[in-house]
């Protein structure tokens, strides 16, 4: 339950400030624009605190956090004085429409620029992209890389993080293959060619890396317990962080592994577990729980997390950068962001990635409570990565959306007119359903995965 309630302050905090920072960004340029201002919201449905500038432009906070519009003076929509007609949207010239509309989404890619160079500024943490594993007979394994392999380049460009490594590779998606330079084990560089030919996104949550057949690097899990969840099994039984598992019913344990499939098959039943604390062994009696597996099938659990060895020297890098450096790659990094965005949208159309793979609010929701357990930094990550998919999303030629009213705009440039109303209004009926399909299936997909 605690979950849950973490998760939605969570989502609401983080889409209350990119709602905020897109409308923002409407709202600065209808002024600038000489556009009267009518109500600048922050969510829908009934007002909870509302409040007025000097100008008569009133701001409100409403019920429903997901989502806000800033509202303009519109002869279309309100019965507009003669008086006022000058500051009326609709009779704006064309291209201060367009300014407008745009303003959203740039809002939101200024945005993810500013919260990233603060993230470098603060320093970000990472792990280098070695190889841990390759599963036998992957794309990976047929390219011969190996477990050890420290990936340098993806292409011809630099990796320094495994997210650099899967955005690179998702960014390749419909290719032939892909080149990938390394520095094996023995500190030779080669380069591997993988062949991504015919490779497709089309399992839910499948991760990119996992679906070539490279399990990243990771110390091994000891037998030392570092965290016990509440009201569970091991709880219940004494266990404390930082007990060392010896064996489970006189069954020497060698590792964790054994130690889990020992447990999955107990469920329900008593068990004898020995183990070392503070040096002296003792035993205790404990009965793991049952829950059920995605197979349905069901499975003891204990409820505990094991320690990780160190890592090696050199593994674990923190970078800080300067106000100006930090700018340069926040820049940088929002572009690959939204290239790479724009490259997913294709790529579901062309059934590359499969639908199975969109999020809702439910997903947007967990991804927040998660990042913001994390710290500051992977917030910062979060938000940055929501600003630009919700900048990109607001730039698809659906009529409801700022792309839709861009589209419009453009046709009007071009043909010197503005399209007609009958036309504009079907479009918003087409686009609406096409918004609401997608929701439903975003929602249906996060249903899935609870």
């Amino acid at each position: 339950m605690f979950d849950f309630f973490w998760n939605l302050a969570s989502f609401i905090v983080a889409l209350s400030i990119l709602v905020t920072v897109h409308e923002y960004g409407h709202f600065w340029v209808a002024r600038r624009a000489k556009v009267e201002v009518l109500r600048f919201s922050i969510g829908f449905g009934k007002p909870l605190c509302r409040w007025y500038d000097k100008q008569g432009t009133e701001y409100v906070i409403a019920m429903i956090p997901l989502g806000g519009y800033v509202k303009m003076l519109d002869e279309r929509v309100d019965d507009v004085p003669i008086e006022k007609r000058h500051l009326a949207f609709n009779n704006k010239p064309v291209l201060s429409r367009i300014a407008v509309v745009a303003a959203g989404p740039l809002a939101n890619f200024l945005f993810a620029i500013l919260v990233l160079a603060v993230m470098y500024m603060i320093g970000v943490q990472s792990a280098k992209p070695v190889v841990g594993e390759v599963q036998v007979n992957s794309r990976a394994a047929m390219a011969n890389v190996q477990s050890g392999d420290h990936i340098l380049m993806m292409s011809d460009k630099e990796v320094e993080t495994w997210q650099d490594v899967t955005f690179s590779l998702m960014s390749h998606l419909g290719e032939e293959y892909i080149e990938v330079k390394v520095q094996d084990a023995q500190q030779q560089i080669a380069i591997r060619k993988i062949n991504i030919n015919g490779w497709k996104l089309d399992k839910q949550d499948e991760a990119p890396l996992h679906a070539i057949g490279i399990t990243p690097f990771r110390p091994a899990l000891t037998l030392t317990l570092g965290h016990i969840a509440d009201n569970s099994a091991a709880q219940q039984a004494g266990l404390k962080v930082n007990d060392t598992l010896l064996a489970v019913n006189n069954q020497p344990l060698s590792d964790w592994q054994q130690f889990v499939q020992i447990i999955q098959s107990s469920a329900n039943q008593n068990l004898t577990l020995s183990i070392e604390r503070n040096t002296i062994n003792q035993s205790l009696e404990i009965t793991p729980h049952e829950r059920r597996a995605d197979d349905g099938t069901l499975q003891g659990f204990l409820g505990v997390v094991p320690l990780l060895e160190k890592w090696p020297d050199g593994y674990i890098e923190t970078r800080h950068y300067g106000p100006w450096d930090s700018m340069v790659l926040g820049a940088e990094k929002t572009f690959d962001l939204i290239r790479l965005s724009f490259d997913m949208i294709g790529n579901l159309l062309s059934g590359q990635v499969s639908v199975k793979n969109l999020s809702g609010p439910v997903g947007i929701a967990v991804g927040a409570g998660n990042s913001v357990s994390y710290g500051i930094v992977a917030f910062l990550s979060f938000l940055a990565l929501i600003s630009v998919n919700l900048g990109v999303f607001n730039l698809l030629p659906l009529p409801v959306l700022d792309g839709g009213h861009l589209m419009y705009y453009i046709i009007e440039l071009i043909r010197k007119k503005p399209v007609s109303e009958k036309t504009q209004e079907l479009g918003f009926k087409v686009g609406a359903m096409v918004l609401i399909a997608l929701t439903c299936f975003a929602l249906l997909n996060d249903v899935s995965r609870l």
